[in-house]
């Protein structure tokens, strides 16, 4: 196997996926489809790039149970070596109950399972420090987190991080999440949890967490959000799906004309975009192409129900791209 690039660290999930008309707060209604699909964040980001060629590793855990090799099975179909992924006997695989409605939104419910057991005798530290980014997503448990903290003093000093908090740590705050976000090289966001994190809009926010340390930010902003910058020397407003922000830049990611398809589901596009991004990065893109990267592999994503089915291989992605910006990446 080729020396692995990205090595993927956070829950393993079996997502149980109840695609709605709408998400209601109080009452009854009736799902129209009911899908069983593989996730955990940063395994699906592994997963998009394994698909897009890039050698790949995932370090978790999952129970002694079929769901568990389910997620075992789909990871190698993609090419992601799975040596480091730790079976914990007697527990049962983390799941996620996802609530997706018509007009995009969703609702998740975490049960643990298996990943409130990761401890440090599951991770080998030689095996991560081999990669060149190690993308770090959440876990629900304390002890769990505690281990991310920890982390950043024990990887070696030349990797980097790839962070996405999603909504579980992004709650905890700023002081909580310091040390990774000082270690952070490219933090994943989306609005909501920006807000979360920061209490400030998307520039302030991407500001905020550019002072406490990390050298990109990228924040994905859905179908569209109406951004105007004081950086902009012509202060001008534009409908953005991604603004990425480093020391000297930044960069207002507009959404394609056309998407790869009709939308169907939501659920993982995060996801797609960070690996949409990350494959651009490794391949010496620049940022902005990166960006774009990225929302295409996000809106290949939403045209299948779950987090990785609609995901593109190297040709479609490439295919699109041309399409949309008359140039290949």
């Amino acid at each position: 196997m080729n020396k692995i690039e990205v090595i993927g660290l956070g829950a393993l999930n079996l997502d149980h996926i109840y695609r709605v008309e709408n998400i209601i707060a109080d009452g009854e209604t009736v799902v129209n489809e009911a899908v069983l699909s593989p996730g955990g964040s940063s395994a699906n980001t592994i997963y998009g790039l394994a698909k897009l060629g890039i050698a790949t590793g995932f370090s978790g855990v999952i129970g002694d149970d079929p769901e568990g090799k389910l997620l075992l099975q789909d990871f190698q179909k993609a090419g992601t070596d799975t040596t480091q992924i730790r079976l914990k006997p007697g527990a049962r695989t983390g799941s996620t109950l996802c609530l997706s409605d018509k007009p995009g939104k969703r609702s998740l419910y975490v049960m643990p399972g298996a990943n409130n057991q990761l401890s440090w005798d599951d991770l080998d530290l030689s095996y991560l420090n081999q990669a060149g980014i190690i993308h770090l997503s959440s876990f629900a448990g304390d002890r769990q987190f505690k281990i991310s903290l920890e982390l950043m003093d024990r990887l070696d000093s030349s990797i980097k991080l790839s962070f996405t908090p999603g909504a579980l740590y992004s709650c905890r705050g700023l002081k909580a999440l310091a040390p990774i976000l000082g270690r952070t090289y490219l933090l994943f966001i989306n609005h909501n949890e920006l807000q979360q994190l920061t209490g400030e809009d998307v520039i302030t926010g991407a500001e905020t967490c550019l002072k406490q340390g990390c050298r990109v930010v990228v924040v994905t902003l859905g179908k569209g959000v109406k951004l105007k910058s004081s950086r902009r020397s012509n202060r001008s407003t534009a409908n953005a799906s991604c603004y990425i922000r480093d020391t000297d830049s930044e960069y207002v990611i507009e959404p394609p004309g056309r998407g790869a398809g009709a939308e169907i589901d939501t659920t993982g596009a995060g996801d797609a975009f960070a690996a949409g991004l990350l494959y651009g990065l490794l391949k010496g893109k620049g940022l902005e192409e990166c960006g774009r990267l990225g929302n295409i592999t996000a809106l290949f994503s939403i045209t299948r129900a779950g987090a990785r089915e609609g995901l593109p291989t190297p040709g479609q992605l490439s295919d699109r791209y041309q399409e949309l910006y008359s140039q290949q990446p």
